[in-house]
């Protein structure tokens, strides 16, 4: 983009100078201003015509892929993606365009994007040749400013070199060490919450059984889901609590609940960042600007102080953790401020990736209570109660396989991420197929979790028993019967797949075994039973832009 400005400048100085010397009865600043003004213009409706009209639509080599019918001629499906849920509209063109891994779309002034769906395709881009494929330049922009340039960012010869440090701190066996520490949290913040619960049940006047009123009260998932997902990353990721629970108002949950919240002005932003720099958006004096910057501070100052307190132990050598920070420092790979945008890093996306699996698991279980009070019944018959002090373990939660079913199902339904971006870096092929540098290529698992080329007939139904043995011979039950290891791509696959996908299904098992133990939940709108009812905010993660608002019952007896 910078070198076709420059090109555009260069045309009409070049331009503008000859044209001065011809025309002598005008000032030659006066000539010079209407000239460039005049060239400038001329050389940018060309470029604008050329990149919008004639290179998509007649010279584009990816202009014969398989594509949707329907489209404005200049944005492309623009319309239908601005107007649904992130993830819907591709998931609707992989459902009913034939295709062979590849679907070619245009969004925004016919920018072409290449929507991967098929395996084999997905293969490529996620394994076989995944550092070819890159997170732009202006997604990398903003995501730093909240999430640092860690681990999630980092492209090439240094993501391998972090992914290598951080590792151990994400080994199996660590994992399963941590069983305890998650329940311990499930414990705690059921525990406040039922308390707060029977604190509110007087004032709901919509529940008509008396005796049930008494523990009923409304509550709204995502707040709590994020208060002790953001406490258990802080104990176990950094081996800090930090009181979320207990405190609403704590300083790291106000900070994230301000920046996370959607808001008119960030959507604005959004889309003029299709037209404008990022960098120069973010210099806006604006307020969502002014959030940002002043959430991003605070975070850092956090950050800067756990390394410090965790510097000052490995200096006494009494450093012993097995926690991120701990297993970072001791790698000795990373300066202070890479070791911040680590921390910055696993903090965002370690908690409010499985506050919004929480908040999608709650919801599925009000609409199917069926399943609610199966898997209910299954948590009360082995683990044991809320209010007693004995913990749990790895075996305890994976030998539940009713749980797993459960959680692996919302997972696969509502993968917290519903489109992740990528850009050729360099001239490639996907299928044969010639990709242009620069070629936007989307990662859908909200369209690829419901493939049913890839998961059957039943693809769009919520089924935990998909993930049941039927026998026990049954190796299916593993993968939910489908075909290819591509089909499940919540953690996506390869180098750049989710470093915590074991620390993240543990702890999502773990929190849902607490709350489906002590609580029954039922939707406090009704209108939501219908999943087209439900606004869910743009953004990095999938959640109800309205929040999801549910009656929860205190259940005695556990």
């Amino acid at each position: 983009m910078l070198s076709t400005w420059r090109n555009f400048s260069v045309i009409s100085l070049l331009s503008s100078y000859l044209l001065v010397s011809l025309q002598p009865g005008w000032t030659k600043s006066q000539l010079f201003g209407t000239f460039v003004a005049i060239w400038f213009l001329q050389a940018f409706v060309y470029y604008a015509i050329w990149r919008a009209i004639l290179y998509p639509k007649l010279f584009s080599p990816l202009r014969g892929l398989p594509h949707p019918k329907n489209g404005s001629f200049f944005m492309g499906q623009f319309k239908d993606i601005r107007s649904k849920p992130t993830g819907i509209p591709m998931r609707e063109w992989v459902s009913t365009i034939p295709n062979n891994g590849i679907i070619r779309y245009l969004g925004p002034f016919n920018q072409e994007r290449l929507l991967i769906s098929g395996s084999k395709a997905l293969a490529e881009v996620l394994v076989t040749r995944n550092y070819e494929f890159q997170k732009p330049t202006t997604i990398r922009f903003g995501l730093s400013r909240l999430l640092g340039v860690g681990i999630l960012l980092a492209e090439g010869e240094e993501h391998k070199f972090q992914r290598k440090n951080l590792l151990p701190a994400f080994a199996f066996r660590h994992v399963k060490e941590l069983y305890s520490t998650f329940w311990l949290k499930g414990r705690e913040v059921v525990q406040v919450m039922t308390k707060s619960i029977i604190a509110d049940a007087q004032s709901e006047a919509s529940i008509q059984d008396p005796e049930k009123a008494k523990k009923t009260s409304i509550i709204e998932v995502g707040e709590w889901a994020s208060r002790v997902t953001l406490d258990i990353i802080g104990l176990a990721g950094f081996g800090q609590d930090f009181g979320s629970i207990q405190d609403p108002k704590a300083e790291l949950s106000e900070t994230y609940r301000s920046v996370f919240k959607p808001s008119r002005q960030a959507q604005r932003l959004a889309f003029l960042s299709l037209i404008f720099p990022n960098w120069l958006l973010a210099r806006l004096p604006i307020k969502r600007n002014n959030d940002i910057n002043a959430a991003a501070e605070t975070i850092r100052n956090v950050c800067r102080r756990l390394i410090q307190e965790k510097k000052e132990k490995l200096a006494r050598k009494e450093l012993k953790d097995r926690d991120i920070l701990s297993v970072a420092l001791e790698s000795g790979g990373f300066s202070d401020e890479n070791l911040v945008d680590q921390l910055m890093t696993f903090l965002a996306a370690g908690h409010e990736t499985t506050a919004t699996a929480m908040t999608w698991g709650i919801y599925m279980l009000c609409r199917y209570p069926e399943i609610q009070k199966r898997l209910r019944d299954e948590i009360r018959a082995n683990l044991p109660p809320i209010d007693s002090d004995k913990g749990v373990n790895s075996q305890d939660i994976d030998h539940l396989p009713y749980l797993n079913a459960v959680a692996s199902e919302v997972l696969r339904y509502y993968a917290p991420v519903p489109l992740t971006l990528r850009e050729a870096a360099v001239d490639t092929t996907i299928q044969g197929q010639k990709v242009p540098k620069g070629t936007a290529i989307m990662l859908s698992p909200w369209a690829t979790n419901f493939d049913k080329t890839m998961w059957g007939p039943d693809a769009h139904e919520f089924n935990p028993d998909r993930w049941m043995p039927k026998g026990p011979d049954d190796k299916k039950a593993a993968s939910g019967g489908a075909s290819s290891n591509y089909a499940f791509l919540t953690f996506l696959h390869g180098p750049r797949s989710c470093i915590g996908l074991a620390f993240a299904r543990a702890e999502f098992a773990c929190l849902l075994a607490t709350w489906v133990g002590r609580f029954e939940f039922a939707l406090a709108n009704e209108e939501y039973r219908d999943e087209k009812n439900i606004m869910i905010k743009g953004g990095i993660t999938a959640r109800p832009e309205h929040g999801m608002h549910v009656y929860a019952t205190v259940l005695d007896g556990w």
